[in-house]
């Protein structure tokens, strides 16, 4: 397998990292010009994955079309708010047959749009999946065992990925339920959001537990009413994922949660991050596609109003706990 890896971000190098490591041929694409003469002066990324460096396996580009010419497979792991320019300037270059799989965890804020659907529009005819899953790029790149999840309508291509992808310290399963898969892994990010606030305030274990299990019961409501299946949230890329997210120190959404429950402004917090926490922007998709389709999504909606209306925390609190009361 000859693979490229579009996004020179944490997560896409490292998995370029760990494709290099199973001894594929991988070309991975760095857009920022000064991170990719970096990279290749320093064999690693110095700005966002320092002190790993990449195998022989692995060469660096600047040029889109450097990257995807020989590639039977096409990763892409760049921003939500990036991924339709990226998707249009990819398509030109992709060859017939050639497959492209999103790594990519959010929803387009205009368009409420997947990944998947977006790549459908922008790559006709070619095989198309989407990798999610608890996932730390750190993690992978120290090769600490890791479960992914490959989601795709075409069997061929998830049986494939998973036989060329699943190794020691990587396994991957497949699932045709893409739209699930997606879903979870986006939705996830506005929970962690969550629970980083409620650590924030020092509000403890009981809180951050229910916030996880009551925000996986919004986010399936969710993706049930949109046509995913209910089994794909308590597995990897559902229950797998939150509890990564919402847990982990390195997760950049739990951060800025933190960063908000003690005080700051998002704009201040923005400002200061290089990486993107996919939440952020995931927080207006999922607040307008909760309006759409009528699914009650309280969590949703107070991490809303604390990110965009700057609500008071401990006032979003008491309004969630003095709601209605009903069944589980």
């Amino acid at each position: 397998m000859r693979a490229g890896v579009v996004g020179g971000g944490s997560w896409g190098s490292a998995f370029a990292l760990y494709l290099g490591r199973l001894g594929f041929p991988t070309r991975l694409w760095i857009r920022e010009a000064d991170i990719f003469e970096a990279a290749r002066r320093t064999r690693e990324n110095p700005v966002f994955l320092p002190g790993y460096k990449f195998s022989s396996d692995i060469t660096l580009h600047h040029a889109l079309d450097e990257t995807l010419e020989d590639a039977d497979f096409v990763f892409v792991a760049v921003p939500s708010v990036y991924c339709r320019r990226v998707y249009a300037q990819i398509g030109p270059h992709l060859r017939p047959g050639q497959a492209v799989v999103s790594l990519t965890k959010g929803i387009e804020k205009k368009t409420l749009m997947r990944m998947s659907e977006i790549m459908a529009e922008a790559f006709p005819g070619h095989p198309l999946g989407v990798l999610s899953g608890p996932s730390f790029a750190k993690e992978v790149a120290e090769g600490h065992p890791t479960g992914l999840v490959l989601a795709s309508a075409e069997t061929e291509l998830s049986r494939r990925l998973q036989s060329l992808l699943s190794g020691l310290s990587l396994r991957v399963y497949t699932s045709r339920d893409v739209i699930g898969v997606e879903l979870a892994g986006a939705l996830k990010n506005i929970i962690a959001l969550a629970a980083g606030i409620s650590d924030a305030l020092h509000f403890g274990h009981n809180s951050r537990a229910s916030l996880m299990t009551r925000g996986l019961a919004e986010i399936t409501r969710l993706g049930l009413k949109l046509g995913a299946q209910r089994p794909t949230f308590s597995g990897l890329a559902g229950i797998g994922d939150l509890v990564l997210t919402c847990t982990g120190h390195l997760s950049r959404n739990r951060q800025v949660g933190l960063e908000i429950g003690r005080g700051r402004l998002l704009s201040e917090i923005v400002a200061e991050m290089r990486m993107v926490a996919e939440g952020i922007p995931t927080t207006l998709s999922a607040r307008q596609l909760a309006v759409r389709e009528s699914i009650e999504m309280p969590i949703t909606e107070q991490v809303y109003q604390i990110l965009y209306r700057k609500k008071d925390p401990r006032k979003a609190l008491v309004d969630l706990m003095s709601r209605g009361l009903k069944d589980e």
